[in-house]
């Protein structure tokens, strides 16, 4: 049995319409908005669900029938670009079925894709023909390129194509070879003898790229692109002596491209965090960054998008971070694996390009070297990416600010937490539960995320089942007479907020947490309207 949106985003104009699949069952539907119950509908067992049209925000659905409870997320906005869940697509072969792609981008909410190496060659996007083989011999039709676009924007999604922004294979290399980016010894930069780089704010180069992706839009109908580096050089000469600065040139790239594209949907690669601190302001729609060695763990994570949405002025902060893990450790220890970096990337405010296709996940650089999902994954990526919807006010609003310092620890002593024998530590640290406090609106967040037990805390490594923390007790300071609301939520136990017991202590007020998996949110109302709830 499940629950499936007809669309990855809702405006609030459209109706709210859901795809029933396994049951023929009649029983009920109860809409949820941050654990409120805002609406209960019969359901008369046919194929789909009308919910009608609500306010924005993100909202959890649930059918009950017989047979069980079956759930799913949607996400109604007034700026379709103010979110990007991402995922990717990397097979354009003649005649390809699209229905498993577009389930994917339904069922995980995806609110972008990444069309993967679809052009000829990385300087001639479109000179191929209607049917090819791209520069690593991968079969491509055109016609099956503008047929997966329709299908992700008839799912709700945008289609971004992929373009190089300074790479040149050999056969168009005569042509750029004047503005290569060369060494100190004199050589060019470049991936072995595959690709050449050039500066790409030269100007006749940007000429023709921009031409490229404007015939591609009109050719293919994309929605965007996606603007792809490798990360060096950070600086150069040029082959006619002039010394180049390859982020600002980056900066300068991306406004000329937003001005030959004013629509555009762009995203470009910031790679290993080069140069977010550039380019993050520039006339983009994401803060898009892949990370590399020396980000290997949680902390390492967190503090790169703590970065981006330093800079980003309010940009939805994306990171690929791929799970090389699941090539070398069973599924469980993998998924578990995933679901800390989840964990660590959704309690900072940013999401994972991790999912795509239909049925596979990214364990290599290169998406053609894909993985398919084991069962066990696709269903933990369900919940987790419909947690990221249905709790999206509390995980990646731009407002959201950090605050642990400020409140936890015994000198401020206004929200903390203990395990009766786990520690608790604000880093993530083998051994501990990792604490971290945000302020969302007039709400405080508290994210818990489980590391007891583990031997060290690198994000892309097996993972063993997290550990008995113990019993918690949440300690509040108090504000006027009131008594705090506290709730809580996990992605893989308790899938939308639901109450716990606060008891008033003098001036502080303390609950007791249920036991922790993997990662917990807990939302402390201070001066909740409806005062004691315990």
């Amino acid at each position: 049995m499940e629950l499936l949106p007809y669309r990855a985003s809702y405006g609030p104009d459209d109706v709210i319409d859901i795809e029933v699949r396994g049951t023929s069952l009649a029983g009920a539907v109860t809409v949820w908005r941050l654990g409120e119950q805002i609406a209960t509908v019969p359901h008369d067992g046919g194929t789909s669900i009308d919910l009608g049209r609500l306010a924005p925000g993100g909202y959890g659905v649930e059918l009950c029938t017989a047979e069980g409870v079956a759930r799913t997320a949607i996400e109604v906005s007034v700026d379709a670009r103010s979110r990007l869940r991402y995922g990717f697509v990397v097979d354009y072969a003649p005649d390809r079925d699209l229905s498993g792609v577009s389930d994917t981008v339904r069922r995980l909410h995806l609110t972008g894709v990444q069309f993967y190496d679809w052009a000829y060659r990385h300087a001639d996007l479109l000179g191929g023909g209607e049917q090819y083989r791209d520069a690593l011999d991968q079969p491509i039709a055109l016609e099956t390129v503008k047929r997966l676009v329709a299908a992700v924007q008839h799912a709700g999604s945008r289609a971004l194509g992929y373009a190089a922004v300074y790479a040149v294979g050999p056969a168009e290399w005569d042509r750029w070879k004047h503005r290569a980016l060369l060494t100190a010894s004199g050589e060019p930069y470049g991936l072995g003898d595959f690709l050449f780089l050039v500066d790409p704010a030269s100007v006749d180069w940007l000429e023709s790229f921009g031409a490229q992706l404007r015939l591609a839009t009109e050719r293919l109908g994309f929605d965007g692109f996606h603007l792809d580096q490798y990360g060096y050089p950070k600086y150069a000469v040029r082959a006619d002596g002039d010394p180049v600065d390859v982020g600002k040139s980056f900066e300068h790239m991306i406004d000329t491209v937003r001005q030959g594209l004013p629509d555009a949907h762009l995203v470009f690669n910031n790679v290993n965090d080069f140069p977010t601190w550039i380019t993050a302001r520039s006339p983009q729609d994401a803060v898009y960054i892949e990370v590399w060695h020396p980000h290997d763990t949680l902390g390492a994570l967190a503090g790169v998008v703590s970065r981006a949405r330093a800079v980003g002025e309010g940009k939805p902060v994306v990171i690929a971070a791929y799970q090389h893990v699941y090539d070398s450790a069973p599924a469980s220890a993998a998924d578990l694996a995933t679901a800390f970096t989840m964990a660590t990337l959704y309690s900072h405010g940013a999401t994972q390009l991790l999912a795509g296709e239909a049925d596979r996940i990214l364990v290599d650089p290169y998406y053609v070297r894909n993985r398919v999902v084991e069962p066990s994954t696709a269903e933990l990526l369900r919940r987790w990416y419909d947690f990221l919807v249905e709790h999206d006010e509390l995980l990646l609003d731009p407002g959201i600010v950090e605050v642990t310092g400020s409140f936890a620890g015994d000198y401020n002593d206004d929200l903390d937490v203990s395990f009766a024998s786990s520690p608790v530590s604000g880093t993530a640290e083998a051994g501990v539960v990792w604490r971290r406090i945000t302020q969302a609106g007039d709400r405080l967040v508290m994210h818990l995320i489980n590391l007891v037990g583990q031997d060290d805390a690198l994000w892309d490594a097996p993972r063993t089942p997290p550990a008995e923390t113990g019993s918690a007790t949440l300690r509040i300071r108090r504000v006027g007479a009131g008594t705090p609301r506290v709730r809580v939520a996990d992605p893989d136990r308790s899938p939308r907020l639901v109450d716990v017991p606060a008891v008033v202590d003098g001036d502080f007020a303390t609950a007791t947490l249920p036991g922790l998996h993997v990662w917990q949110l807990v939302v402390v109302d201070l001066m909740h309207p409806e005062g004691d709830r315990s």
